[in-house]
């Protein structure tokens, strides 16, 4: 069988691959008392008393919750929140697999921002953290936005911020073999939607000032007369030479392309046009934007893409499970820049520069080391 039809099976097999496990053996009546009622009662007025003791006397503080509305569902797209629970509850278990975080998959019946706003918010008070995850653009940046403003814990969109976090600590690396600056090397990233706003913002903040974004309908500049107002923000703040034109014309002399957009939209051609040591992350899944091969063929010397059957895969399971490990541990309630900065460079450092080579710029998806270093690094910031 293929690897769909293995995954299939197995998802009959085990009718849901999420469990709740007791903590607390209950065999007698006092376990009962304890765990239960009478004596859980005292536990309840502790926080009753002091809701900061949630966070040691439940499973708060390591318990995140990952939503969903399920409209923008890995490269399925707007398949609703019911299709959607897989993929969550896979989320939910890289989470308690590589950090030893539970995680608990929600999924909600509605596109509405302020109905999914106010029903996360709701419920935020059983959770530590909130990963938002699939939820298509423009909406999620106003989700994200909005439930930063009212809720007490940290809210994180993944697809946004562990896309741009990977990729970041990919490009930190792969300059250094290519003997590149950030500060000099023009950039183009394909796809203006959640991974490719969240990767530019990213990015200019760490020091890259040559960015230039493209979607559908060509580069966005100043003059596009396309853009929704995410679009018109990102506009003001990349294209810093105001060009126009499509793809091809923005990647001439480009030293990066960044690709979070859709299969088989580059030609070797438009590689060939680059610089010279070119680095090409062409990121659509389950097609990147050009195959591997092709793009080595045309002249790119460091080539990743979101698969792992390819070197230098871009996954943001390096980022996401070490991270909200580390800001529950450290309780912090907000996922700052700065920290997001810390947790692309920690992953980066986790490649020696012994061992740095074109095909091994990150470390492997499933080492379960990254998420403890990403934790400590992000406490250490806070001591």
């Amino acid at each position: 069988m293929d690897i769909f039809s293995k995954s299939l099976q197995k998802h009959f097999d085990l009718n849901g691959k999420l469990e709740i496990k007791s903590r607390i053996s209950i065999d007698t009546p006092e376990d009962l008392s304890i765990a239960y009622t009478p004596g859980v009662a005292r536990a309840c007025e502790k926080i009753a008393e002091d809701e900061n003791l949630a966070y040691k006397l439940t499973r708060k503080s390591k318990m995140v919750a990952v939503i969903t509305d399920g409209s923008a569902v890995l490269g399925l797209g707007d398949i609703g929140p019911s299709a959607a629970m897989p993929v969550m509850e896979g989320k939910c278990i890289l989470f308690k697999e590589l950090a030893g975080v539970d995680a608990f998959p929600i999924c909600i019946n509605s596109k509405d921002v302020d109905e999914i706003v106010r029903t996360i918010y709701l419920i935020s008070k059983s959770f530590g953290g909130i990963n938002l995850e699939d939820i298509s653009a423009p909406r999620c940046f106003e989700i994200e936005k909005k439930l930063k403003q009212i809720c007490d814990i940290p809210i994180f969109h993944d697809d946004q911020h562990g896309t741009a976090i990977v990729t970041l600590a990919a490009l930190i690396n792969a300059l250094k073999i290519v003997n590149k600056n950030k500060s000099s090397v023009k950039t183009v990233i394909s796809g203006a939607g959640a991974a490719g706003t969240a990767i530019a913002h990213l990015l200019i903040k760490t020091g890259f000032e040559d960015i230039i974004l493209c979607d559908r309908n060509g580069i966005i500049s100043k003059d596009s007369n396309f853009l929704d107002k995410s679009k018109q923000e990102l506009a003001q703040i990349t294209n810093k030479n105001n060009i126009t034109g499509n793809l091809s014309d923005a990647l001439k002399n480009a030293d990066i392309f960044i690709g979070v957009s859709a299969p088989n939209i580059v030609s070797e051609n438009m590689i060939k046009s680059m610089n010279k040591d070119a680095i090409v992350l062409a990121l659509a899944n389950p097609t990147p934007e050009i195959m591997p091969d092709l793009a080595k063929k045309a002249g790119a010397r460091i080539v990743g893409t979101g698969r792992s059957d390819f070197p230098n895969q871009i996954n943001n399971v390096l980022a996401f499970p070490g991270l909200f490990k580390g800001v529950l541990e450290a309780n912090q309630k907000n996922i700052t820049d700065e920290i997001k900065i810390t947790t692309a460079k920690t992953i980066a450092n986790m490649i020696s520069d012994s061992d740095l080579s074109e095909d091994n710029i990150l470390p492997r998806s499933l080492n379960k080391q990254v998420a403890k270093n990403i934790a400590q690094a992000i406490i250490n910031l806070f001591n």
